[in-house]
């Protein structure tokens, strides 16, 4: 059994204060650092409820402690990346760490320690910035440059987790002993601690573990995917609204109007929104999002919103631009619509995963045949030889949570070869993909890119569509439109 760690002092860790370059201040006064000392209120609060989702996040760390009986566990949340220079880009905290704690400070690190019963969690955290030695207003990350942060009893109340200095774990790793398994990639200064008592297939081995531990959402994530389709719908609504604004500008002007709701609403978007106007709906991680929107032509719009506790929604609607599809734009949306209802229909428990994927390239691949895109090959042999694909070009769909393509790490066995469960949460979303240089189709084929995606939960007895208040049926979509255009 691992001792307990046993953290250094705050006098053995603190670094003297580092100040910009070129600055206009050349030095602080002995008088200014003492006035800054004194004269601010205590702001400490006290009978702090626990955070909404505390209890599940205390189950989710009880099954972990299960699994890794005897072995010291470290979930690092990750640290500020530089965007360029003394800039950052926005934090987000690691999927594994928001998952155990519920907390999303940049920084912190969980530890669970081995006892007799299992395990003991500390949840290691930046602590108030120190006014004494100035810390509070002259560090970058002070608490007067980038606002107030909780105190370690604070999070002890919001999280139901004793609360450490983590500027003290460091040093705290590196002398500990016993079994070590750790979530790489978040946080250099825990590796670096950790670098002699960790093996990459233990440390993966956790990493797995917690991939696949998401994969049946409890009652409080299924709530949260709803809260995130619900509005990302809106997000949908608030684009056609403006899609008169975005012909005069561009498909920045879709990201942005998308964008405002994904904050307003949520934390941040899930992923980068694609915003894919004519030709470019045919690249499926159409990110640029600097092209033409024309009358006439197709939008492909991929966008989720993410929610203040980090789940996302994953939803694709192709619309019309001006409102109305055309035959040949009709008749391949229908297509993808018919082949996304036939995946819908195969979500059920019980159910192979692979199921709802190969019953909607099933359709699509009847339909390129019926086209003659596929000269006189059937339906059955273009499938053994994914001779589809070509159009087709990506799998139906992806379990979805935390992560837009969450429980990535999981085993095959436990994802792509297993029967779904009720609880899992997966995306449905055919395409057909008709690239502009494509001299295999028809040229008025050519540059129309159509995909249809929902959220899918399983349910006890079957599914239900957690984006289904955006329409799909091309006839809906149209009346839709129309209607938010006035």
């Amino acid at each position: 059994m691992a001792e307990e760690l046993t953290p250094a002092t705050p006098e053995e860790t603190e670094e003297p204060i580092k100040q910009r370059k070129n600055g206009l201040y050349r030095e602080v006064s002995d008088e200014l650092a003492e006035n800054m000392k004194s004269g601010w209120a205590d702001t400490e609060l006290t009978g702090l409820a626990p955070i909404a989702q505390a209890e599940h996040t205390a189950a989710r760390r009880a099954a972990l402690s299960a699994r890794f009986p005897g072995e010291r566990l470290v979930i690092p949340a990750g640290n500020l990346k530089t965007r360029s220079n003394d800039t950052e880009y926005s934090f987000r905290a690691s999927t594994e760490y928001a998952y155990l704690t519920g907390d999303q400070t940049q920084d912190g690190v969980l530890v669970l320690e081995p006892t007799a019963g299992g395990h003991r969690a500390t949840i290691y955290l930046l602590p108030r910035s120190n006014r004494e030695n100035g810390e509070f207003w002259l560090d970058g990350q002070g608490e007067l440059w980038v606002g107030r942060r909780h105190s370690l009893a604070e999070a002890e109340q919001l999280l139901g987790i004793p609360a450490k200095d983590v500027r003290e774990l460091p040093a705290a790793l590196q002398e500990a002993t016993g079994p070590v398994r750790n979530v790489r990639g978040h946080d250099a200064a825990i590796e670096a601690a950790l670098t002699d008592k960790v093996t990459a297939e233990r440390d993966e081995e956790l990493r797995v573990y917690l991939s696949e531990a998401r994969l049946v959402k409890d009652a409080f994530e299924i709530a949260e995917l709803q809260k995130a389709c619900d509005s990302t719908a809106r997000g949908f609504e608030d684009v056609v609204k403006v899609l008169d604004k975005a012909e005069a500008t561009s498909e920045r002007y879709i990201e942005g109007t998308f964008f405002l709701r994904a904050r307003v609403e949520g934390n941040d978007i899930g992923y980068g929104s694609i915003c894919a106007a004519g030709p470019h709906a045919t690249t499926l991680h159409w990110v640029r999002n600097d092209g033409a929107v024309r009358s006439g032509e197709l939008l492909l719009l991929d966008a989720g919103v993410e929610t203040t506790e980090l789940y996302t929604a994953d939803v694709t609607r192709t619309l019309p631009i001006n409102g109305r599809f055309n035959e040949i734009q009709r008749r391949i949306y229908d297509a993808v619509y018919e082949a996304q209802e036939a995946g819908i229909a195969a979500v059920k428990p019980g159910a192979d995963y692979r199921d709802f994927h190969d019953a909607a390239q099933r359709v699509l691949a009847e339909k390129l045949v019926e086209w003659g895109l596929l000269g006189d090959l059937d339906v059955e042999k273009v499938l053994e030889l994914g001779l589809q694909r070509r159009w087709t070009l990506h799998g139906t769909g992806h379990m979805l949570g935390m992560d837009v393509h969450d429980c990535a790490a999981a085993r095959t066995a436990s994802y792509v070869d297993a029967t779904l469960e009720p609880g899992m949460c997966l995306t449905v979303e055919p395409g057909l993909y008709f690239q502009a240089d494509d001299l295999t189709v028809p040229e008025e084929y050519r540059g129309i890119g159509v995909r249809i995606e929902d959220d899918i939960l399983v349910t006890g007895d079957g599914n239900r569509n957690l984006s289904a208040s955006l329409p799909r049926q091309a006839d809906e979509v149209e009346a839709w439109m129309a209607r938010l255009k006035g």
